[in-house]
């Protein structure tokens, strides 16, 4: 290798890690606080979604069809039955 490319990567490598740490402490100082109430009000609105299935009430719909009275159809074999 070069002395030239090894130089180089004497700078290159220090000079990366500290505009690295820069950038992580502007995003600490500067955005982090939104990043984190976008969050939570988010999980917010998703833990609201879940609630509202566990207090709906679970409905029945009868469409009428098997509403005979009790009395077995016999026109109609029941699903499953033999044709």
């Amino acid at each position: 290798m070069s002395n030239a490319f090894l130089a180089l990567i004497w700078w290159v490598i220090p000079a990366g890690a500290l505009i690295g740490a820069l950038g992580y402490v502007l995003w600490v100082t500067q955005f982090k606080d939104r990043y984190e109430t976008k969050t939570s009000r988010s999980v917010d609105q998703f833990q609201r979604f879940q609630g509202a299935f566990s207090q709906a009430q679970v409905v029945t719909v009868d469409d009428g069809e098997n509403a005979n009275n009790g009395k077995e159809r016999k026109d109609h074999p029941q699903r499953g039955e033999g044709k």
